[in-house]
């Protein structure tokens, strides 16, 4: 007699549901995981790969503004109007001893995203190289580039040169020189700062007071505070010491280039 196939059922141990609560979890700890790679990833991306394609977009920038000037004829001074420049165009080499020899930087004008990807960018309607008020610039301190990622080891009476085409202009950081203590305010603008980011009045033509008419010229780097944070800015002011220097006169620059920085 034929007898018919087994059909399976009610063969072997029975089949366990899985625990809900464990698979939860462990979906849940899988997210985690790809979140935090893709975290470290873009850390990563902006630390290190934003910097490695800012210093290439800083050298561009560099070697045009450099081959621009060698085609134009050497001033004996500096122009009696500043130049106009458009936004996103390099216009002068912001020089920073104490960071370094190559510290050196060319500025763009505009501090847009787009501008600062590049380098340090000056901000639009504050003066220029030399002007009585306050050429303020701006500059990303961790990634893009970090032209201002030292910009706190900055020291009272430190200087800050500013070549364009024609000239150069040596700032002085402010604040006590003999103490160090850069929060001393000379003529009532100190040498260092953290504010708010809403606290715009820095850039005012007299730094820190707005309305107030400029009997000097002054120069302002800003940044974010502390690194690897935008919570908010660094601010150093220094004001412009004698008169500006032609490139005709001085290719190498003034001898403030050269100083060694003291402690």
């Amino acid at each position: 007699m034929e007898t018919a196939a087994p059909t399976g059922r009610g063969i072997g141990p029975p089949v366990e549901r899985g625990d809900p609560v464990g698979s939860f979890m462990r979906g849940l700890g899988e997210l985690m995981v790809t979140a935090g790679a893709i975290v470290l990833l873009f850390v990563v991306y902006e630390l290190y790969v934003t910097d490695v394609i800012s210093e290439r977009t800083q050298d561009t920038l560099s070697r045009e503004l450099r081959e621009d000037w060698g085609r134009q004829p050497a001033a004996a001074a500096p122009p009696a109007e500043p130049p106009d420049v458009p936004v996103g165009e390099a216009f002068a080499f912001l020089h920073i001893p104490r960071l370094g020899e190559d510290f050196p930087r060319a500025v763009v004008q505009g501090t847009g995203q787009a501008e600062l990807a590049g380098g340090p960018g000056h901000y639009v309607d504050t003066a220029m190289p030399g002007q009585p008020g306050n050429m303020a610039v701006a500059g990303h301190r961790v990634g893009k580039g970090s032209p201002f990622l030292d910009l706190d080891l900055l020291r009272p009476g430190d200087p800050i040169v500013v070549e364009t085409a024609v000239a150069w202009y040596e700032y002085r950081l402010l604040g006590d020189r003999a103490t160090g203590d850069l929060s001393v305010a000379v003529d009532g603008v100190p040498g260092r700062r953290i504010v708010d980011p809403t606290q715009i009045g820095v850039i005012a033509p007299v730094p820190g007071q707005p309305g107030v008419a400029p009997t000097a010229s002054y120069l302002t780097l800003t940044t974010c505070h502390p690194k690897y944070s935008a919570e908010e800015r660094l601010i150093v002011h220094a004001v412009l010491a004698g008169a500006p220097v032609a490139r005709a006169a001085l290719p190498d620059g003034p001898a403030a280039l050269q100083e060694s920085p003291s402690d």
